[in-house]
């Protein structure tokens, strides 16, 4: 078990991630650095932060290691299914509305978050998915070969099968081989992915819809500011941005975001203009 008191074995850890590895640590609150960085402690076995220390520098696998731990999202398809269902009438308006839709999902994880939303619009006949353009981000760079793959396995833990059950037509949209499932060509095509780090590169530009679900969580209370800034400078007037259902707009900004659905966590931005 690790030393979890040595608080500064723990600083230089974090100090060599943020020195050596692309991930800007001094962001994420250090509880949830802490459960990580221990985690790969135990893959590792070791126990004290210094032979933690050692192992990173003399074994540039165990950097990538670490790096795919830190940045790494649970996800599902249609997780929180309430949520997509109160997205639907949101993607009816904004295509019936808008010659062309933007949304962006950040962080993407795996990619089941923008599959997710592009399907949903292929199978509500109500939203036309031919104004919708998606984009996936995320910075880790496996989390987007996995995406850009769209392969996944139902385990003991994961029923792929029941997560596609939101959709009439889930056939229509991937391919089953025993217990694996390959989102199809035709939908792969339809979504971007690529590397984005919200934390440092700034906003995109004349998004219609943003996903930043389950990532502000974990996100030092001082910085989570600056990443809305940057969620509400890619957002065009009008448009809609959906949180995590445990996370919540900033109270200096709240004025901003009209609720859709409190409690699905879907919010419409309306600026104030002084």
């Amino acid at each position: 078990m690790s030393n979890t008191t040595d608080n500064a074995g723990f600083m230089r850890v974090v100090r060599h991630i943020q020195d050596e590895v692309d991930f800007e640590p001094e962001y994420y609150n250090e509880a949830y650095l802490n459960r990580r960085i221990s985690a790969r402690m135990r893959r590792q076995d070791v126990e004290e932060y210094d032979d933690y220390l050692s192992v990173l520098q003399n074994d540039p696998s165990e950097k990538e290691s670490l790096m795919d731990s830190l940045t790494i999202n649970v996800t599902n398809f249609f997780r929180n299914g309430k949520m997509w269902e109160e997205l639907r009438p949101v993607l009816q308006e904004l295509t019936e509305n808008n010659r062309s839709v933007k949304a962006w999902s950040a962080p993407c994880a795996d990619g089941r978050e923008p599959y997710s939303m592009y399907m949903l619009a292929i199978d509500d006949r109500k939203i036309d998915e031919s104004r919708l353009s998606v984009l996936g981000t995320d910075i880790s760079d496996e989390a987007l070969e996995s995406a850009r793959k769209g392969m996944y396995n139902t385990t003991r833990t994961t029923d792929i099968g029941e997560e596609l059950s939101l959709l009439d037509h889930p056939e229509r949209y991937v391919d089953v081989e025993d217990n694996e499932f390959t989102v199809k060509p035709e939908i792969r095509r339809q979504i971007d992915f690529e590397r984005h780090d919200l934390v440092q590169d700034g906003p995109k530009r004349n998004y219609d819809l943003i996903f930043c679900r389950n990532l502000l969580i974990y996100i030092d209370s001082e910085y989570k500011l600056p990443v809305f800034d940057t969620l509400t400078d890619s957002l065009n007037e009008g448009g809609y941005l959906v949180v995590g259902m445990t996370e919540t707009v900033p109270q200096e900004i709240r004025g901003d975001f009209e609720p859709v659905s409190k409690r699905c966590r879907i919010y419409k931005y309306t600026p104030e203009h002084t």
